[in-house]
C-alpha cells in the first residue's frame, strides 16, 4: 500500500513538472510570437522610412532638376536681352511700322532698294537737334543723288513734330521734307538699343536729358544691314557732310575691292585690300599700283 502511495505522489510530481514545463513552452511560445509581431512591426517601420528616404532623394533630384532648368531659362533670356540688345555693322537694321511725320511708315518697305539714314533725337524742340535737322533739309539732295533715303526719329508724337517743322523753318529756312518718326512708346529707341528695356513705356513725362542716349545716326545698307552707326552726345551736332563722305566709301568699298584711308574724299587714290594679292591686282588694275609698304598699295578712285 505504501509502495502505491509514493508511486502516486511521484506521478503527481511528474505530472506536476510536465504541466510547469509545459506553462513555460506556452509563455515562451507566446513571447516568440509576441516578438515576431514585434519584428514585422519593426520591418514595417523601417521599410516606411526607407521609402521615405527614396522619396526624398526623387523630391531633391527633381528639386535640382528644376534649379538647373531655371538657371538655364535664366540664362537663355539673359543671351535673348543681350541679342537684342546689341546692334553692331552688318547687324540686321530692325525693322518697324511707326507714325511719321508723312504718315505710317515700315522701315524696310519704305527703303526699298535704297541706302538708308535712320537718324535719332531725344526729344523735340532742343536747341541742337533743331539745326540738326535743319541742315539735313540743305543736305537731302546729295543724299538723293547717292540712292539715299533720310528718316529722323524723336520721342514725341506726330503733332509736336508738325509744330516743330515750323520752328526749324523759322531757324534754318527751310522745312524738312523727310518723314520723322513718332517714337512716343519709346519702342524704336529700345529696339535700336538707345534706350533700356526699363525706360518705361511713353515719352510723356521724360526730358531730353532723360532720353539723352537717343543720338545715334545708323547708315543702313541696301540689304537692310547697318553699315555704320555714329552716336553723338546731345550737346554736339552732327557733320551730315562727315556721313556723306562715309557713305561714298561704303558705296566705293562695297563694289570694289578697295579700302579709303583716312579723311579720303571722292575721287582721291584708295587702298587695295590686303585679300587681292599681287597677281590679281595685276588683272583688276593693269596699269599698276603704288607700293608704300607691302600691305599698303595704292591705285586711283575705280569709280572715276
Amino acid at each position: 500500500m505504501a509502495i502505491k502511495i509514493k508511486m502516486a505522489d511521484k506521478r503527481k510530481k511528474t505530472v506536476k513538472k510536465l504541466k510547469s514545463k509545459v506553462k513555460k513552452k506556452s509563455k515562451n511560445i507566446k513571447k516568440i510570437k509576441i516578438n515576431k509581431v514585434e519584428a514585422q512591426r519593426q520591418d514595417a517601420e523601417i521599410q516606411e522610412i526607407q521609402k521615405e528616404q527614396r522619396l526624398e532623394v526623387q523630391i531633391q533630384e527633381i528639386q535640382k532638376e528644376q534649379r538647373l532648368e531655371e538657371q538655364r531659362l535664366e540664362e537663355d533670356e539673359k543671351i535673348k536681352k543681350r541679342e537684342k540688345m546689341t546692334l553692331k555693322i552688318n547687324s540686321l537694321a530692325p525693322d518697324f511700322t511707326a507714325e511719321t511725320s508723312e504718315g505710317k511708315l515700315s522701315l524696310h518697305a519704305w527703303l526699298g532698294d535704297s541706302w538708308g539714314i535712320l537718324f535719332s533725337h531725344p526729344k523735340d524742340f532742343t536747341p541742337v537737334c533743331t539745326t540738326e535737322l535743319g541742315a539735313l533739309a540743305k543736305l537731302k539732295p546729295e543724299f538723293e543723288k547717292r540712292n539715299v533715303k533720310v528718316m529722323g526719329l524723336s520721342v514725341d508724337p506726330v503733332s509736336d513734330h508738325i509744330k516743330w517743322l515750323d520752328d526749324i523753318k523759322d531757324v534754318c529756312g527751310l522745312k524738312p521734307n523727310y518723314p520723322i518718326v513718332a517714337d512716343e512708346k519709346l519702342e524704336i529707341a529700345k529696339l535700336y538699343n538707345m534706350l533700356e528695356d526699363d525706360a518705361g513705356a511713353t515719352s510723356m513725362g521724360r526730358t531730353a536729358v532723360d532720353n539723352q542716349t537717343v543720338r545715334t545716326v545708323y547708315v543702313i545698307r541696301p540689304d537692310k544691314r547697318i553699315g555704320l552707326f555714329l552716336t553723338y552726345p546731345m550737346t554736339t551736332g552732327r557733320n551730315f557732310h562727315e556721313i556723306l563722305r562715309a557713305i561714298d566709301s561704303m558705296r566705293l568699298t562695297a563694289k570694289h575691292k578697295v579700302a579709303t584711308p583716312a579723311d579720303w574724299k571722292k575721287g582721291e587714290d584708295v587702298i587695295i585690300v590686303p585679300s587681292v594679292t599681287n597677281e590679281e591686282a595685276k588683272k583688276i588694275y593693269p596699269d599698276g599700283w603704288k607700293t608704300i609698304k607691302p600691305y599698303l598699295r595704292k591705285v586711283p578712285d575705280p569709280s572715276k
